[in-house]
């Protein structure tokens, strides 16, 4: 018991203080002053700094996941084995943008974390996001049933973008909210999830059913581009 409570207070301590100030301003000697432990029990329990934060964002992100694919069942289940569209794409941003944005959770210690994961690229948080694809495999899945015809590309695209579109807003939200005088409003998140969900189910049903380019094709999607696009 004692040491389970020496690893849940490294790993608390470790959280406050990337959420406060960053990957790269966080020292094993921070961290086990703030946890009131020595730097042995950091090297026992993890070996090094960046097993320590691989372990937070992987137990923040098996979360995130776990609600995303029973979000996806629930909607398979509903839809007799298959989704629509707009459907997949709720369960796939929805739980990253509600669990960082609002009023309610920005300031939770897990919510300023994961922005920070979001945010800052370090190896041990890079290497599992290229690892860890399983779940994002059961969405593609999804979307070939609620898409059928649909190229696998366009698919993989779609999903892409969408995931995209969710950490790009979570990441610059300051920044909208200065650029739009605070017309756009990042305390609604269901709103913002609403329009990310419009804006991914747009790109892969608007138009023809997709096909794949020409291997030299440069032309846009959806026509040429005229002298006032430019």
């Amino acid at each position: 018991m004692a040491s389970d409570h020496t690893r849940s207070a490294i790993l608390a301590a470790a959280e406050r203080l990337y959420a406060d100030r960053g990957f790269g301003d966080v020292t094993l000697r921070d961290i086990v002053a703030e946890a009131n432990v020595n730097l042995a029990a950091v090297n026992y329990h993890f070996g090094s700094k960046d097993e320590l934060i691989a372990e937070l964002f992987v137990t923040r992100s098996l979360a995130t996941n776990r609600e995303r694919l029973n979000e996806l069942k629930a909607a398979e289940e509903a839809g007799g084995g298959r989704a629509s569209i707009e459907a997949i794409m709720h369960a796939l941003v929805g739980p990253t943008l509600r669990g960082c944005l609002g009023p309610d959770r920005e300031g939770s210690t897990a919510a300023r974390f994961m922005i920070r994961a979001s945010i800052e690229s370090v190896p041990p948080i890079r290497r599992i996001k290229n690892r860890e694809v399983d779940h994002l495999r059961k969405f593609v899945a999804a979307m070939r049933r609620s898409l059928p015809g649909r190229d696998d590309a366009e698919l993989y695209w779609g999903l892409h973008f969408a995931l995209a579109m969710s950490h790009h807003t979570i990441r610059e939200k300051e920044r909208l909210t200065k650029l739009s005088e605070g017309q756009c409003d990042l305390n609604d998140v269901h709103a913002i999830v609403e329009r990310v969900v419009a804006v991914s189910v747009m790109a892969l049903t608007g138009g023809e059913p997709a096909r794949k380019a020409p291997a030299r094709s440069m032309a846009p999607p959806y026509g040429r581009l005229t002298r006032q696009d430019i």
